[in-house]
């Protein structure tokens, strides 16, 4: 950005800095009539004038980013009497959230950055601009801060320049904050250490009393000479109109949300409590002839970011959400946000239902919750910090076993992946461990188990849950605004405040009415095995900088078409025998960490013993019996959809992709499904035996490479000459980030297979 000269031999009026403010605010909007509230100015004061701490506590749409983003224009440009300032640091929480923040600063000529998980090979780049001071403002997220190299070379000297330092979403620093998240509370540390006069900013949307006196408290540290300002206002949203909807079941939930779709004039959001439960949602609405998609914490970088440009442009009728679309999340217009299970809070409620109706008139938000709500509640909470026992286990192999990997880590200790990894990072933070390059190492220091704060977090978790079941059950004397409100501990609602708007205040009114057919099509749906595969569509970014020419949208000629799965691993029905097939050792009934299918799965039907597969047990071998009927019943009902390259239905081949963990699965499989499609194996995608196995714990362009240097197509002559226009079914065990799928069925592609479609038991 241009830097303002600003004679640093005086001293700014106040009057000529909001002048500043103001003008600095028009060209972020683009807008000529806009200006600053008090409230926004009071914070800008403070930060550029005064060089102060500020926690700044306003509704979602209030404008808590045009405080940072025009203090950062007036810092750098020279302000109140100063030289420019150093970049601004932003710390924030989601990859959706820092693109809305980049686009903006990029609109009013601010230089942003950011350094995050999916950008990995831009960092040096990175690193390197912000060296040559060509960097306004950096945004990174809280595991950044963790990240070896960022830690220990770019963060001191980026600390010590910083002309402002941006906490979003500062709820997080809490331990009672809805989102809590170790890494947050690194910050902490981050803002004892920095430089007298350097101005810090907090923001959030979703703190109560005791969650701002928290974050204003750490905010403080270091700092015992002056008070941190503190602005909290009015938390009313005028243009939601919230309202409740209790439905016996999810069919009857699908089968409502089904029929509501086509009611509204715009686009929104569905919200959904797992991975597992947007995917299959998505699909049964899509099956229903609504143009929806599913985003999740799954969801490829590249991919995330079209899906939000498809609502934005409301080319999407609803994006089906886990929490992974949320905070900083803006479509101004988004005309309605629908959660099918509540969420364990009533601030995590609001923070979502925020998303809606911020330059609209009028933003429907309903609740459909459901008795499974609390067991997913309940899984959620058993990912809770260990037990000092396995705490004690992990420092002690650490301590005789060096420097470990996570996956290393996690054969010397009784803990899943993702709760190993929660709890390294709170150990990390408590100064137990470090995390070097390679994985983590013991410090050696002296560690107490904090079993009073563990418990205390859980406390308040429980607490919030039972208010979200209150807010459920509000009756026609409450209003649903003013109990958000109120649990928020709003200080600007007045006693008996009532909307006006929600469906207990006559502001709307909901229909429980549902068509019979609807929700019987819905329930068969969900018993019915089979799900659809989809094939990735982008390519990451950054594959350049890993030596491979991948970028951009996969080309049609080269892309693997829909395909099927016999079920998911973390969903219901059929997953249970999936689960004890591929995860025979963690029992049958958990769902797996990074998706937490928490919904009561029903007892797979048992399946004949006869048929083209025959049975076995064991984590490789022939195909189980029990699974054996509901594979011929998918591709049974899949296989008319299947073309020719003439245009006649049938497949011409099957192809296998070999595994090295379950070859005679695989193989089993493959002629199983040949049988059944009654087309012959005529080869195998399989990997280099030269090439050692990828890791999984990367990012997803590093996992694409990997594969994409690994996999070979293994066909004899004969096949490959026949290939040319005909149609394969490719077939797999499983599948997990769509990469693998991708890379064969391009490989297939590009020999000459007009069609390729996968096939796998499950999909993770």
């Amino acid at each position: 950005m241009t830097e303002s000269a600003v004679a640093s031999s005086g001293t700014e009026t106040a009057a000529a800095l909001r002048e500043r403010a103001e003008t600095a605010l028009r060209s972020l909007v683009d807008r000529e009539d806009a200006r600053l509230r008090e409230d926004q100015w009071t914070a800008i004061e403070a930060l550029v004038a005064g060089r102060r701490r500020a926690l700044v506590v306003e509704r979602t749409g209030w404008g808590k980013s045009a405080v940072y983003f025009v203090a950062t224009m007036l810092l750098r440009g020279g302000a109140a009497g100063r030289p420019p300032a150093g970049p601004t640091v932003i710390i924030s929480p989601l990859l959706a959230l820092m693109r809305d923040q980049i686009n903006a600063a990029a609109r009013a000529g601010i230089r942003a950055v950011t350094i995050n998980s999916s950008n990995v090979t831009e960092w040096d780049g990175v690193h390197a601009a912000i060296a040559a001071g060509e960097v306004d403002v950096l945004l990174c997220s809280p595991e950044r801060l963790n990240n070896p190299a960022f830690r220990d070379e770019v963060l001191p000297s980026l600390a010590a320049s910083a002309g402002l330092v941006v906490v979003d979403e500062a709820h997080c620093i809490s331990d009672w904050g809805h989102d809590f998240r170790p890494d947050y509370r690194r910050i902490r540390t981050l803002l004892g250490d920095l430089p007298a006069g350097i101005p810090v900013l907090a923001t959030t949307a979703t703190a109560n009393a005791r969650v701002s006196t928290d974050v204003a408290e750490q905010l403080g540290v270091g700092r015992h000479d002056e008070d941190v300002l503190v602005l909290r206002g009015s938390l009313d949203r005028p243009s939601l109109h919230l309202g409740v909807l209790g439905l016996p079941d999810q069919p009857s939930r699908i089968a409502w949300l089904g029929q509501q779709l086509a009611r509204y004039a715009g686009s929104g959001i569905i919200y959904t409590l797992t991975v597992s439960a947007a995917q299959q949602v998505t699909e049964q609405l899509r099956a229903a002839g609504h143009d929806v998609r599913a985003y999740t914490g799954q969801t490829d970088t590249a991919e995330r970011e079209q899906l939000e440009a498809d609502l934005k442009d409301n080319r999407v009728k609803a994006l089906v959400a886990t929490s992974a679309l949320g905070m900083g999340f803006d479509k101004p217009d988004l005309a309605f946000v629908i959660h099918l299970g509540a969420p364990s809070s009533p601030i995590a409620y609001y923070q979502q239902v925020g998303r809606a109706g911020r330059g609209v008139d009028r933003a429907d938000v309903v609740l459909l919750p459901g008795r499974e709500d609390q067991d997913i509640w309940d899984y959620f909470g058993s990912l809770a910090f260990p037990p000092e026992h396995a705490v004690r286990e992990a420092l002690a192999a650490l301590a005789a076993g060096g420097t470990m990997s996570t996956a290393r880590l996690e054969t010397q200790v009784d803990l899943r992946r993702n709760r190993l990894e929660t709890m390294l990072k709170v150990l990390d933070v408590d100064g137990a461990v470090r995390r070097v390059r390679g994985g983590w190492e013991a410090t050696g220091r002296e560690w107490v188990y904090d079993g009073e704060r563990y418990a205390r977090v859980a406390a308040a978790r429980e607490a919030e849950q039972q208010a979200m079941l209150a807010y459920e059950r509000l009756d026609g004397a409450g209003c649903r605004m003013a109990y958000l409100r109120a649990q928020l501990d709003d200080p600007e609602l007045e006693p008996g405040w009532r909307c006006g708007r929600c469906d207990l205040c006559g502001g709307l009114s909901l229909d429980a009415s549902v068509d019979v057919g609807a929700v019987q099509q819905a329930r068969a749906a969900m018993d019915r095995p089979g799900i659809e595969v989809t094939p990735r569509r982008q390519w990451p970014t950054g594959m350049e900088a890993l030596g491979l020419d991948l970028r951009g949208k996969i080309a049609d000629a080269e892309r693997a078409e829909d395909g099927r799965a016999l079920a998911r691993l973390d969903g219901l029905g059929w997953s249970v025998p999936l689960r004890e097939l591929f995860e025979p050792a963690h029992g049958t009934g958990a769902p797996t960490p990074d998706d937490p299918g928490a919904e009561p799965a029903p007892d797979a039907a048992p399946a004949p013993t006869a048929g083209p597969v025959e049975a076995a047990h064991g984590r490789d071998g022939l195909l189980p019996a029990a699974l054996q009927r509901p594979v011929q019943q998918v591709l049974e009902e899949w296989a008319p959809s299947l073309r020719r390259g003439d245009g006649s239905a049938g497949v011409d081949g099957v192809v296998v992709l070999a595994s090295a963990a379950r070859p005679e699965l695989v193989t089993h499989l493959a002629r199983g499904v040949a049988h059944i499609l009654r087309a012959p194996v005529v080869g195998e995608v399989a990997p280099d035996p030269d090439r050692p196995a990828g890791r999984h714990d990367v990012n997803s362009a590093q996992r694409l490479a990997g594969i994409q240097r690994r996999l070979r197509l293994r066909l004899s002559e004969a096949a490959l000459a026949g290939l040319p226009g005909r149609t394969v079914v490719l077939v797999d065990d499983y599948t997990d980030s769509g990469w693998t799928l991708a890379v064969a069925a391009r490989l297939l592609r590009q020999a000459g297979a007009a069609a390729v479609h996968p096939f796998v038991l499950a999909q993770r």
